[in-house]
């Protein structure tokens, strides 16, 4: 009979994992930087196959092989270190966009005079290329980065992010790109600001295949769309002058100065037909973002920039540190916990040494073959789906498929005094460009999903820190300014219930967006059920 169940258990567990890996869409694949680091691989087989080609057909393909060879570099530096190289959020965007774009150019150049060991290869490796959602995925991703961090276009195309130094560059055709991306998504805010940086690269003289007149055409009109009507017709007026033929520019422009010659007649103003208007590059700052569904937006970003943390003089001198023994724990006697406040009110800790270099790369290795994007429970159906405020992907691991987990579990359980019994399984989650997770609660509001009426309501969290982060992917609270930033090796634990089962709703939190670097996290939700004894109910809504 034992012998059965485990049969029976494992053919389930084999068969949970192929649904899992079943519900994974091509334009999921690269939401991790851990998935991501195959594409510079195959990038590099790519590159290796098309200059045996070159040996080939030398004399025909100039053009191809100095394609090559500037590849060839690049993916050397790459694969020297994949999580880093696509640490950096330009490298993952100009990945995607070679991936997408460029190589099916150069594919169309080959096949002038096919090579049937370079098409074959190629085509062997399609299957598994980005296709346009990952490229425009990676290009909002960047535009997040930069409202979030407050970055302008400029820092962006010469690869200036906080705290790192890099020779990555944007250039005209790729903020170009960027600004079409935002375009075709009616974000005109964020195509203003890469169309005029596609100009001024352009006006500096950088060679681009993209012409002056394309980019004027969409800049005048995003401009127009931010309602800046003079601005609107000195871009058009620039466009026309260039290209006297382009009828819609024509159109536009007669259309833009019968408005604001109507503005300035409404407001009984004279309007100064020989005064220009400003030929200035429109700089961050010059038009307001425009408001979205997050009414903590402004507070939220802030803090994931370090400012706005509310952490007074007083406030700290109540926090401590301590060695943490599980209350007498026969596990932790010996090497009891290091244990650091770091909030008050609400209380949250974080544990140092919690995990070891061993045992994360263990996690990892056990969460890379089935991670999946993340899911929300959309609380009207409550059905799980993907959403575009939480972007990463992530892993369900039980105790009983590895040791190591089974280890963690335990150790988990013995540091916090809760049950795992009741708990949730060990989630992994690692997050690609710009992967964020938006301020959410962990905790079910009521009427409660049917998912939590047997355990009952996510009581409290256990966060490990997988990794360190070189730039932003902290850990946010908005209601009372905490900002917590990832430690690898280390885990912060709160309760998101009072004692009475109440939501604490000042544990609303969020996890913001990965500017440079690779982001591993993996938590723990423990329910309810099981704890009565050793988390015992208070007499009051908020004990």
């Amino acid at each position: 009979a034992d012998t059965m169940r485990k049969c029976l258990l494992s053919f389930a567990s084999w068969a949970l994992l192929f649904c899992c890996c079943s519900w994974i869409t091509q334009a999921e694949v690269f939401t991790s930087i851990g998935q991501m680091t195959d594409l510079l691989y195959t990038e590099k087989e790519l590159v290796q196959s098309l200059r045996e080609y070159i040996k080939a057909e030398e004399s025909k393909l100039a053009a191809v092989k100095s394609w090559a060879t500037k590849l060839d570099a690049l993916t050397r530096t790459s694969t020297a270190d994949p999580e880093g190289y696509l640490g950096h959020p330009v490298n993952a965007y100009k990945l995607m966009k070679r991936l997408n774009t460029e190589w099916s150019e150069l594919e169309s150049l080959v096949l002038q005079n096919p090579s049937d060991g370079f098409i074959s290869n190629m085509s062997t490796h399609r299957q598994y290329f980005p296709d346009e959602e990952d490229k425009t995925g990676a290009a909002r991703a960047l535009m997040r980065l930069q409202d979030t961090y407050q970055l302008d276009s400029e820092a962006f195309s010469k690869g200036k992010l906080p705290g790192v130094h890099s020779n990555v560059i944007l250039t005209v055709d790729d903020c170009f790109d960027m600004g079409k991306t935002a375009y075709n998504d009616a974000d005109y805010y964020h195509a203003v600001l890469w169309m005029q940086q596609a100009l001024k690269q352009l006006d500096d003289g950088e060679e681009a295949v993209i012409s002056k007149v394309e980019i004027l055409d969409y800049l005048s009109y995003s401009v127009y769309q931010m309602e800046d009507l003079p601005r609107a017709i000195e871009l058009t007026r620039r466009l026309v002058a260039i290209d006297p033929s382009h009828q819609r520019a024509g159109g536009n422009l007669r259309y833009y100065e019968r408005l604001l010659l109507k503005q300035f007649s409404e407001q009984n103003q004279a309007q100064d037909q020989d005064q220009p208007a400003s030929e200035e590059p429109i700089q961050l700052g010059t038009y307001m973002r425009p408001k979205d569904h997050l009414p903590e937006r402004e507070s939220y970003e802030a803090l994931c920039r370090g400012e706005g943390v509310q952490m007074t003089e007083t406030r700290r001198s109540r926090l401590f540190c301590r060695y943490q023994d599980g209350y007498r724990n026969p596990r932790l006697l010996l090497k009891p916990m290091k244990e650091e406040d770091e909030w008050d009110s609400p209380h949250i800790v974080r544990y140092l040494e919690m995990l070891s270099d061993k045992e994360i790369e263990k996690i990892k290795e056990l969460a890379k073959p089935r991670l999946a994007r993340a899911t929300v429970r959309d609380p009207k159906t409550g059905v799980l789906t993907t959403a575009n405020y939480r972007v990463s992907k992530s892993a369900w691991l039980d105790g009983e498929e590895d040791p190591v987990i089974a280890r963690i579990n335990q150790r988990i359980e013995d540091i916090t005094g809760l049950t795992v019994d009741t708990a949730e399984l060990l989630q992994v989650a690692n997050y690609g460009v710009g992967g964020q997770y938006e301020p959410h609660f962990d905790f079910s509001r009521r009427p409660f999903d049917s998912n939590l009426k047997l355990d009952g309501n996510r009581l409290a969290t256990f966060l490990n820190y997988m990794s360190d982060v070189e730039a932003g992917g902290a850990t946010v609270f908005p209601d009372f300014g905490a900002a917590i930033r990832p430690r690898k090796g280390t885990s912060v634990f709160w309760y998101n219930l009072f004692r009475s089962g109440e939501g604490d709703y000042r544990t609303r939190h969020a996890a913001c967006p990965v500017l440079v670097g690779s982001k591993w996290v993996s938590n723990k939700w423990f329910h309810e059920r099981g704890q009565e004894f050793r988390r015992p109910c208070g007499l009051t809504e908020v004990d």
